[in-house]
């Protein structure tokens, strides 16, 4: 297949912008082309009918590579280990993420939180390509 790297993280993170499920970020396995679906936009061209079919990749959701709520809980284990029970309790309610990032932000520890979930979510990624058998 003919997709680089950095084509399927930009994919993924198109993926996860927004709400959960609002986006949908597809990569035919024989041409390597994008296909894009999103139910806020106008979406510059049509799905093709046999989207389902194994010669399409659904590019993954956080949730799908461990890399949502987890992830969190995991850096707050080990640069917060004070603050799990909180961080914990946190991600029960909605706004979880903002007061998440607050809360590393008082801390003085958000760049290390960047750092961390990028370092994360590129070796997950990495990880799903070859799998998958696109990289």
């Amino acid at each position: 297949m003919n997709i680089k790297f950095d084509d399927v993280l930009n994919l993924f993170e198109l993926v996860n912008f927004g709400s959960p499920y609002e986006s949908e970020e597809y990569i035919c396995k024989e041409s390597g082309k994008t296909y894009c679906y999103t139910e806020f936009a106008d979406n510059e061209e049509e799905l093709p009918d046999d989207i389902n079919d194994e010669k399409y990749l659904a590019i993954p959701y956080k949730d799908d590579l461990n890399l949502g709520n987890n992830l969190a809980f995991n850096f707050t284990l080990e640069y917060l280990p004070s603050e799990y029970e909180n961080v914990r309790s946190t991600f029960k309610r909605k706004g979880a993420y903002v007061r998440f990032k607050s809360l590393l932000e008082n801390a003085g520890i958000i760049e290390a939180w960047y750092k961390y979930e990028a370092m994360h979510t590129e070796k997950a990624l990495r990880e799903w390509c070859t799998q998958q058998g696109i990289i």
